[in-house]
């Protein structure tokens, strides 16, 4: 493997043992979902309860003969042809609902590529807010880490972020006004407009999520904790937020109080200074460092230091100017007028 041989990744094998759950197969998700194929991930959970319509042919990935089939069964045939040594698992029901949501949470904690335990990473993928607090909801109640994505509804921005409970702000930390208004956001859709939708874009998005799932996984990088992209400037902003003592969510204020215990454990590690060595402490030639200027020469060329409060220097002094003394000449007055003098010159 290139990655291993350049020393980027020490065992990128180790991404056949991973399990991502991808909760949304649309524009961004199915297109995540065929890059981590392509990576050789170990297994894929695929969460959606849509069909694939002639409408989604501009976002990449579906095809005009699988209108009608169920988002995940169209992802799950053709994902298999890309790459069939990987293990899929497919839902197709809305996470949203009191029901599914249980049926949802026993999968992120047992779907992992051994039954029983939990995946390793799920993956937002989907558009609406309803859908992002619920797995927000499920992952900070069994405190999974997982990344949320988006595309702006006018299709020239996007973002990613890593979400670890009670390590930084979940998605209802910070929540978008709608979420916090408590507004049914179904009401914000105004009839005959719909979301403008570029392939361009969900591509980036996706291709940034999938790069910093393989440096969380592979342990390579940094891993952006909020990355955005904006089409217009071509502008990607990093920032990371903390989590939120009073946030609306119980299990994230619980996970937040475990993650200081887990800190506050930790060994502290005392900084040593260490001294430098002293080189070539045995002079057997002699040689000394003479300095060419004198203490006197060296104070003569310093100006006054000034009155700075305590803890303050300077880090150097504006020698006064001293002033050349001129000696002074006197010229006698011989009486004579300026015609005269004028006259003596010309005869010269």
């Amino acid at each position: 493997m290139a990655l291993k041989r350049m020393g980027i990744v020490s065992d990128y094998e180790k991404i056949r043992t991973f399990a991502v759950a991808i909760v949304g197969v649309g524009g961004v998700g199915s297109v995540t979902a065929e890059m981590l194929t392509r990576c050789g991930i170990g297994k894929l959970l695929l969460f959606d309860y849509d069909k694939v319509e002639l409408a989604n042919m501009n976002r990449l990935f579906f095809q005009p003969h699988q209108a009608g089939l169920s988002k995940v069964q169209a992802a799950e045939h053709t994902l298999r042809n890309i790459n069939p040594d990987v293990l899929f698992e497919v839902h197709n029901y809305n996470i949203t609902t009191v029901e599914n949501f249980e049926r949802f949470m026993n999968r992120i904690s047992n779907g992992g590529l051994e039954e029983g335990k939990p995946v390793d990473l799920v993956l937002s993928c989907v558009d609406n807010f309803e859908a992002r607090m619920t797995i927000n909801t499920a992952c900070n109640e069994l405190g999974q880490t997982w990344m949320e994505s988006g595309v702006s509804e006018n299709a020239v921005s996007g973002h990613i972020q890593l979400i670890i409970p009670g390590e930084s702000a979940c998605f209802a930390c910070a929540p978008p006004l709608v979420v916090a208004a408590n507004i049914d956001e179904k009401t914000l859709k105004r009839e005959g407009v719909c979301a403008a939708s570029l392939p361009t874009t969900m591509g980036v998005v996706a291709g940034i999520l999938v790069q910093n799932v393989l440096k969380f996984l592979l342990n390579f990088g940094t891993v952006s904790f909020y990355l955005g992209y904006n089409a217009m400037q071509d502008f990607f902003p990093t920032m990371s937020m903390k989590p939120n003592p009073q946030c609306d969510d119980r299990n994230c204020r619980k996970q937040q109080e475990e993650y200081k215990k887990k800190v506050a454990a930790l060994p502290t590690q005392e900084v040593v200074q260490e001294e430098e060595e002293i080189i070539h402490d045995d002079n057997e030639w002699g040689i000394e460092l003479v300095s060419e200027v004198s203490e006197e020469e060296l104070k003569n060329s310093s100006g006054p230091i000034p009155d700075l409060p305590e803890g303050i220097t300077v880090a150097y002094t504006v020698p006064q100017k001293q002033e050349d003394s001129v000696p002074e000449v006197t010229v006698e007055d011989s009486g004579e007028s300026l015609e005269d003098l004028m006259a003596k010159m010309k005869n010269m």
